[in-house]
Formats: C-alpha cells, sequence, structure tokens
C-alpha cells in the first residue's frame, strides 16, 4: 500500500522540518518540484529548496514544524502549520537576536506519481519581523 498524501505532508514535516533531514527531499518531492511562491533567495527546483532549507536551519537550528490542521483533496492537500525556533543565526539579513518564535503557516501542495510537484508556502511574515523585533509590534 503507498502512502497517502497526508502521509507525505506528514513526513515532510517531521523528517525534513522538524528533524533537519535533507536527504529525504528526495523521496518526498517530484523532479518537476516548482515553489509557486518561493521566500527571498530561493532558486528553483529541490536544488533551491535544499539550499534555502540550510540557510533556514542555519538561521533557526531548532526549528520544529507542526501540522495543525490538514484538508486533502484530489492530488491536493491542504495544510495549516506552526512553526517554532530560536533566531540563532542571520535570516533575510537580520542578525541572530537570540528570540524564540512561533509563526503561522499554510500551505497548498499539488501532487504526482506521490510526491509533491507544486507547492505555495504562505507565512506570516509580518508576526515573525515583529517577534525579532523588527517591526513594532502592533498597537
Amino acid at each position: 500500500m503507498s502512502r497517502s498524501n497526508q502521509e507525505a505532508i506528514n513526513q515532510l514535516a517531521a523528517e525534513v522540518l522538524t528533524e533537519h533531514e535533507l536527504a529525504a527531499l528526495d523521496r518526498i518531492f517530484h523532479a518537476d518540484y516548482v515553489e509557486a511562491d518561493p521566500p527571498p533567495g530561493m532558486g528553483p527546483g529541490i536544488e533551491g529548496l535544499r539550499q534555502w532549507l540550510e540557510g533556514w536551519f542555519a538561521a533557526f537550528p531548532d526549528l520544529r514544524w507542526t501540522v495543525e490542521e490538514q484538508i486533502a483533496d484530489g492530488d491536493q492537500v491542504w495544510s495549516r502549520s506552526t512553526w517554532q525556533g530560536t533566531h540563532q543565526g542571520a535570516f533575510f539579513g537580520i542578525p541572530a537576536t537570540g528570540k524564540k518564535v512561533s509563526v503561522a503557516a499554510w500551505t497548498i501542495d499539488r501532487f504526482r506519481d506521490g510526491k509533491i510537484e507544486h507547492s505555495r508556502l504562505i507565512m506570516d511574515t509580518l508576526g515573525l519581523m515583529q517577534q525579532l523585533g523588527v517591526i513594532p509590534p502592533a498597537g
């Protein structure tokens, strides 16, 4: 029995985004992978993702990703997640602050041949910047 698309997202969250096991990317992502809204500095394909994740994990070495909710429909999985970590290295040009953050994220992943072929990551970047002290909190 093959794994479900939701199981693949949970594997991504556990193995890659929490355990930082970048070798798992090739098992989870399709060779034709595209990020619809790449974060600044992310190159194309799996290799671009791998390099971007290396920088993210260097900035937040204790980063942990938790899937809170999922909806699966056909070849798509929509997930609401939270990632947490301590800012210990430069990120988006912001030097390490030592601050702990908790950031909401939403992903829409489309699968082909049991692997993620197309992804869209929406992250609460404003909330992240406020937690890092780069932007003052509202009010």
